[in-house]
């Protein structure tokens, strides 16, 4: 009995202090967020922003995430159109497979690939490095000169990434519907003008917009928290290893929790077939 009391007190305080560790790790994240924001506006203005750091990271992250982006966006739309165009010919209704297709692509496909790339490419190469230099204690030895961190490496990593982000859901948005109208019109399904005809009918500007929101929100989002765990990593290797997998799953957690919020806004908010 006295066991099995001490098993349940011990799983409570587990719960209780994991409860205790998200809530510090979500301040930490805002704290971050807010500093880094503040410090690419100030640091533009005053004209002290680290462009040679930002142009190092954005070719960075674009050589590191451009080619998996392409490769992952291919069999994409190739599913996308494939799923689409069978229940479409269930249903009757092949001459919207278009408008289905690239409402779709716009609005959640492009904007997720993009971020699953930036928080497992970029993200985790972000984490790593500055994990490193966490257990190198060179972030220390920058404080001591009094110089933050979150100005010299976070700011530039997070403009980069902004950047890089909106790029690549152009990129991924435009191969994957290339990929799924070559797929539909290739194996005669419906003709190219009718594929072309109910994509620019039912489809708004707004959609473009809305994918280039995401790209933004979580392109941020995962740079933050690349950031945040790379300068919390401790215990030498093995710990920037555990902070890099802890990178990745939170962002992951996060742009689906957020991406879910983003997408029923839209839809409550902007009125629905109204270019």
């Amino acid at each position: 009995m006295t066991a099995a009391l001490l098993g349940g007190r011990s799983m409570v305080d587990n719960v209780v202090d994991r409860m205790k560790a998200g809530v510090v790790t979500t301040g930490q994240l805002v704290v971050l967020s807010v500093e880094s924001a503040r410090y690419i506006a100030t640091d533009i203005v005053s004209r002290r922003f680290s462009w040679t750091e930002f142009l190092l990271q954005a070719w960075f992250m674009t050589r590191v995430s451009l080619l998996p982006t392409i490769l992952v966006s291919i069999p994409f739309g190739v599913i996308t159109s494939v799923q689409i165009g069978a229940a479409a010919n269930q249903i009757g209704a092949q001459s919207f497979i278009g408008a289905i297709n690239g409402i779709g692509v716009l609005r959640q496909g492009a904007p997720l690939v993009t971020s699953l790339m930036i928080a497992g490419a970029v993200g985790s190469a972000i984490c790593s490095d500055l994990g490193a230099r966490t257990v190198r204690e060179e972030l220390d030895a920058l404080k001591v000169m009094g110089i933050s961190p979150t100005q010299r490496l976070v700011a530039p990593r997070v403009l980069a990434a902004l950047l890089v982000a909106l790029l690549l859901t152009i990129v991924c948005a435009m191969t994957a519907m290339v990929t799924a109208f070559a797929m539909v019109v290739g194996t005669g399904q419906i003709s190219a003008g009718t594929y072309i005809e109910s994509f620019v009918g039912l489809s708004q500007p707004t959609d473009l917009f809305l994918a280039e929101f995401k790209a933004l929100i979580f392109g941020f989002i995962a740079t933050i928290v690349a950031a945040h765990k790379g300068m919390s990593a401790k215990g030498g290797p093995k710990g920037v290893a555990d902070a890099v997998n802890q990178a990745v799953v939170l962002s992951v957690i996060l742009l689906a929790v957020v991406n879910v919020g983003i997408t029923q806004a839209y839809v409550m908010l902007v009125p629905q077939g109204v270019a």
